[in-house]
C-alpha cells in the first residue's frame, strides 16, 4: 500500500468516525480478517523459509522483555500515580496488531511474512501479560489462567498455530490466494478504524514522552544496533513492528480496568502520528 492511500484511508476514517461508531468494524478486522491474513501468509511459506527467519521469534521475545522490564523499573522509581504506572507498562509492551505495522513494512519490502510472524508471536505472548498487569494495578480480578485462555482463543493466535502446523506437516491448502486476498482487507479497514479514533483530549507531554521512550525509542536502539545488516525483510519487519505504537485494543483494556484510558488514547495517538511520519519519510528517502 502506498503512502497517499494510507493517508486517504486514515482521513476518511476520521471523517466518518464523527458520524458513525466503527468499533465493530475494528473488532471484526482485528479478530477475524486478520486471522485470514496471518494464516494465508504463513501457510504459503515452506518450512525452510520459517527456519531461516527464526531470529524473528527470538527478537519478538527479547523486545517484549526489554520493554516490560524497563517500563516497570522506571514506573516503580519515578511514577507516583499507581494507575498511570500500570497503564505505561501495558502501553510499552502491547503490540500494534498490524493496524499500521504491516502497511508500513510494505513501504520497505515486498514480503511481509516476517512482520506477520513477529506480530503473531507478540500478540500471543503479550495479551495474557497485559491483562494480568492491568488487573494487578486496578480493582478488577483476573487470573493468569483466564488471561492465557483469552490469548489462546484469540482468532489470529489460532491462525498462527494452524499456519505453522500446515507448513510443518507440508499440508497443501486449497484456495490459499483467496484466503490471502480476504486477509488483505484487514489493512484498509484498520486504517479507517484508526482514523476514527483520533483524539487529543487528554494529551500531556510527559505521558507522550514516556510512552514514546519505552514503546519505541528503547526497542529501536536495540534492534538497529544488533540486527542491522541482516536481510532487509527481517530487519525492517522487526524494526517497524517493535516500535509501532500499541493497538487501539490496548486502550480498551485500560478502560475496562479503569487505568487512565483517556490519557493513554491521547498519548497513543500523538505517538502514532509521529511514528507514522518518521517511517513515511524514511520510506520516501529510501
Amino acid at each position: 500500500m502506498k503512502v497517499p492511500e494510507m493517508l486517504i484511508l486514515i482521513a476518511f476514517g476520521h471523517f466518518i468516525g464523527r458520524k458513525l461508531n466503527l468499533a465493530k468494524v475494528g473488532r471484526f478486522a482485528s479478530k477475524y480478517l486478520l486471522a485470514f491474513l496471518i494464516f494465508g501468509n504463513i501457510a504459503s511459506k515452506s518450512l525452510d523459509y520459517l527456519l531461516s527467519i527464526k531470529i524473528v521469534f527470538i527478537y519478538a521475545v527479547l523486545v517484549i522483555v526489554i520493554c516490560l522490564l524497563s517500563s516497570y523499573l522506571y514506573g516503580y522509581a519515578f511514577i507516583k500515580d499507581h494507575k498511570w504506572r500500570g497503564a505505561l507498562i501495558v502501553l510499552s509492551v502491547y503490540p500494534n496488531l498490524s493496524a499500521l505495522g504491516f502497511p508500513i513494512v510494505s513501504l520497505f519490502v515486498n514480503d511481509i511474512t516476517p512482520a506477520v510472524i513477529y506480530a503473531s508471536i507478540t500478540s500471543m505472548t503479550v495479551v495474557p501479560i497485559v491483562t494480568f498487569v492491568a488487573s494487578h494495578f486496578s480493582d478488577h480480578a483476573s487470573t493468569l489462567k483466564e488471561s492465557l485462555k483469552t490469548s489462546v482463543l484469540f482468532p489470529p493466535s489460532i491462525a498462527t498455530v494452524l499456519g505453522v502446523t500446515a507448513v510443518v506437516l507440508n499440508i497443501k491448502i486449497p484456495c490459499l490466494n483467496v484466503i490471502k486476498r480476504i486477509g488483505w482487507l484487514t489493512i484498509p479497514l484498520l486504517l479507517i478504524y484508526f482514523g476514527s479514533r483520533i483524539t487529543l483530549k487528554r494529551f500531556t507531554l510527559k505521558s507522550f514522552a514516556e510512552v514514546l521512550v519505552f514503546r519505541s525509542l528503547i526497542p529501536a536502539v536495540f534492534v538497529v544496533t544488533t540486527l542491522y545488516g541482516y536481510s532487509e525483510e527481517v530487519f525492517y519487519s522487526v524494526l517497524v513492528e517493535s516500535v509501532m505504537p500499541p493497538a487501539i485494543s490496548a486502550n480498551a483494556i485500560l478502560a475496562y480496568y479503569n487505568l487512565k484510558a483517556e490519557d493513554a488514547i491521547s498519548a497513543t495517538f500523538a505517538h502514532t502520528i509521529l511514528t507514522l511520519a518518521v517511517f513515511i519519510v524514511l520510506g520516501i528517502l529510501r
